[in-house]
């Protein structure tokens, strides 16, 4: 279960998630609106954060931002998150998002609905003029992977030990058309080719989630 950051991002055990195709207020913005100062950025984070609370998310990372956050569709059941913030005029559709996302918009703007009926500057600008009061989530090292001592005698297992890297944290669970619900550590054989349904910077974050290490 994540952790909202603000309107338009998430975190999974350390690991940024940043939903693709909108752009929400940001946390310290203020719009203005019927003459007063509304914290916008604080009300497009606190309906999603309690939109998403106790209940399972799951993302499909398409890509990485300069910041080292996955780009991801993220869903609640069949909820497309980013559309319900667009809906709740609470985020900018980006220019080439999807075409529901724009209609939802325009149906937005001319209802004046969230932002829509207030007086505020896009999050890319306000970002820009305010680089201070954005926090820039800081890429993790690397972790090397455990190694068997001299002779082949496995290490004894940390569960707690961290493994990150330059996303956050790097095990990836992953659950199987088969029902299995799997971890990976990086260096194992299937690693790289695995799609995480969800990452975790421990072992033991990942068997208590209920997954089970991956054998090879």
């Amino acid at each position: 279960m994540p952790t909202v950051i603000d309107g338009d991002s998430l975190e999974f055990a350390g690991t940024g998630v940043r939903l693709l195709g909108i752009d929400a207020p940001e946390a310290k913005q203020s719009c203005m609106r019927d003459g007063e100062v509304w914290a916008c950025g604080l009300e497009a984070a606190a309906f999603l954060g309690e939109f998403v609370k106790g209940r399972m998310v799951n993302c499909e990372t398409l890509d990485v931002d300069q910041h080292g956050r996955f780009l991801s569709q993220c869903r609640l059941g069949d909820l497309d998150l980013a559309l319900v913030m667009v809906e709740q005029g609470l985020a900018v559709a980006a220019d080439n998002a999807p075409a529901e996302y724009l209609a939802a918009q325009a149906l937005r703007q001319e209802h004046r609905i969230g932002i829509w009926g207030s007086d505020f500057e896009m999050p890319k600008a306000w970002r820009e003029a305010n680089p201070d009061l954005v926090p820039v989530p800081a890429p993790a090292p690397v972790a090397d992977v455990p190694q068997p001592r001299a002779g082949g005698t496995p290490v004894a297992r940390d569960l707690t030990r961290r493994y990150t890297n330059r996303f956050g944290c790097a095990i990836k669970g992953n659950r199987s058309r088969r029902g299995e619900w799997i971890y990976h550590l990086p260096g194992q054989e299937y690693y790289d080719v695995t799609r995480p349904e969800e990452l975790f910077c421990t072992e033991a974050e990942a068997i208590r989630a209920g997954y089970r290490r991956a054998k090879n």
